[in-house]
C-alpha cells in the first residue's frame, strides 16, 4: 500500500506538484495573516462610540469640540525577565500591540489611560531590565500626535505597599510623568489620577505626600465646584478649575466586600465571586475609600486590578468600574472600556478583544483540514466521492 502510494508520489508530474505546494502556501499564510492581523480589525470595527445624551442634537462639529473620546484599558502585565518565557512575551505583546494600534487606527480616540500594572515585574526589575520593558511598552503602545497616552500606577509597577519605595516611585514617574493628586483637565473634565498602592494611611513618607497633595487638589475642585458643605473661606486666592465634577482614576478599587454582585460575561469566574476580598490588597480600604468618596466627590470612578469587570454603586449615587485586564495571559476575552465624556455627562460602552479560544479553534480547524488536503493529494486518504463510489460497485457486484 505505502509503496504504490510513494511511487504515484513521484510519478505525479512536478508542475502539478508544485502548483499544489503553492496552495498550501497560500492557505497557511492566509490562516495566519487572518489570525495574526485581520481578525483584529474584524472584531474592533463592530465597537461604536457610545452616544452622550444631547450628542444626537449636536452637529459633528460641535459634538468633535465638546466630546472628549476616551479608552480605558487595565493591567497590561508585561512580561520581565523573571517570569516571562520567552515565547509567552512574545505572544502576548503581539497580541496587545495589534488590539492597540488597531483599535486607535479605527477608533481615533482623543486620549488613552492605562489604569496601572503596566508592567508585571516592575517591583522587581533592575534599572536594565526596567529600561528593556519601558523601551518595550513605548514600542506597543505607541499613540500619533493627536492621542494623549496617561498612565497610573500600580502595585506591580511600584509594588504593593510594603515593598514600595520612593526610588520605585520616582522612577515610574520619572518614565510616565505620573503623580498622585494630579489633575488632567481636558475639554473641560476633570480627571484625578490617584496612586492607590500609597492609600495605606500609615503615614509613610509616600503616602503622606500623596494624600497631601490629594487633599490641596480636593480643596482647590471644591473652591471651583463651591460646594455647600465645604467651607468656602479661604478659596480667594485658589486656582479657578471647570466646574465639572471629577471622574477619578486609580489602580485599586474602592472598598467593596467581593465580586459576588457582579456580573456579565468577563466578571470573575463563579467560583471566585464569592471569595472577600481583603483590604488594601484586594481593594483599598473602608478608611481610605471613605475619603477618596468625601474629598472629590466624584461623578465616577474607573479602576482595574482585578482582572475583571465589575459595575459598583457608592453612597448609592455614585458609579465605579472596574475595567478588566487587556492581557489574553489574564482572561480569555480581553476588553476595554470606550468612553464619551462631556463636562457633564458620560457614556461608556465595552470593546471586546478577540476571544483567544476562537483564535486556536481557526488554528485547529485549519490544520485538520491542511492534514486531510495533504493525504488526499499523496493518495493516503480516498476523497469521500471516489470511496462512496467504490462501495456501491462492490455492492452491486455482490
Amino acid at each position: 500500500m505505502l509503496s504504490s502510494s510513494s511511487t504515484s508520489v513521484k510519478n505525479l508530474p512536478l508542475k502539478r506538484r508544485l502548483c499544489f505546494l503553492l496552495k498550501l502556501v497560500c492557505f497557511v499564510s492566509s490562516v495566519l495573516i487572518f489570525c495574526e492581523f485581520l481578525i483584529y480589525y474584524v472584531v474592533i470595527f463592530q465597537c461604536q462610540w457610545p452616544d452622550v445624551k444631547g450628542g444626537a442634537h449636536m452637529s459633528e462639529k460641535e459634538t468633535s469640540a465638546s466630546v472628549l473620546k476616551a479608552i480605558i484599558l487595565a493591567d497590561t502585565h508585561l512580561l520581565g525577565e523573571i517570569k516571562g518565557h520567552w515565547l509567552d512575551k512574545l505572544r502576548r505583546e503581539w497580541q496587545m500591540e495589534r488590539s492597540f494600534q488597531t483599535a486607535l487606527w479605527l477608533l481615533q480616540p482623543d486620549i488613552v489611560f492605562i489604569l496601572g500594572d503596566v508592567f508585571d515585574e516592575g517591583k522587581w526589575s533592575s534599572p536594565q531590565a526596567w529600561a528593556d520593558d519601558v523601551r518595550r511598552f513605548r514600542k506597543m503602545f505607541k499613540c500619533p500626535v493627536s492621542t494623549e497616552l496617561v498612565v497610573i500606577v500600580g502595585n506591580h509597577d511600584i509594588g504593593f505597599h510594603y515593598e514600595m519605595t520612593a526610588y520605585k516611585v520616582n522612577r515610574f514617574e520619572k518614565v510616565f510623568n505620573f503623580t498622585s493628586g494630579k489633575l488632567l483637565t481636558r475639554k473641560g473634565i476633570n480627571f484625578v489620577l490617584v496612586n492607590s498602592v500609597a492609600m495605606e494611611g500609615d503615614g509613610c513618607a509616600v503616602c503622606r505626600t500623596s494624600e497631601a497633595k490629594l487633599v490641596a487638589l480636593s480643596h482647590k475642585l471644591n473652591c471651583s465646584q463651591q460646594k455647600p458643605n465645604h467651607s468656602n473661606k479661604g478659596c480667594s486666592h485658589v486656582e479657578k478649575l471647570p466646574a465639572s465634577e471629577p471622574i477619578l482614576l486609580q489602580h485599586y478599587p474602592l472598598y467593596r466586600k467581593s465580586d459576588a454582585e457582579c456580573t456579565g460575561e468577563d466578571s470573575a469566574p463563579p467560583e471566585e465571586k464569592k471569595i472577600p476580598f481583603k483590604e488594601k490588597y484586594d481593594v483599598l480600604s473602608q478608611e481610605a475609600s471613605q475619603k477618596l468618596l468625601w474629598w472629590f466627590q466624584p461623578r465616577l470612578i474607573l479602576s482595574g486590578h482585578t482582572h475583571s469587570a465589575c459595575e459598583v454603586l457608592h453612597a448609592g449615587k455614585v458609579p465605579e468600574i472596574s475595567v478588566p485586564s487587556f492581557s489574553w495571559r489574564n482572561r480569555n476575552n480581553p476588553s476595554f472600556i470606550m468612553g464619551s465624556i462631556t463636562p457633564t455627562d458620560f457614556s461608556l460602552q465595552k470593546c471586546f478583544l478577540p476571544f483567544e479560544s476562537r483564535v486556536f479553534t481557526i488554528y485547529c480547524a485549519a490544520g485538520a483540514l491542511l492534514v486531510i488536503l495533504v493525504l488526499a493529494h499523496v493518495q493516503l486518504l480516498t476523497p469521500p466521492f471516489y470511496f462512496a463510489q467504490r462501495l456501491i460497485s462492490k455492492h452491486k457486484a455482490v
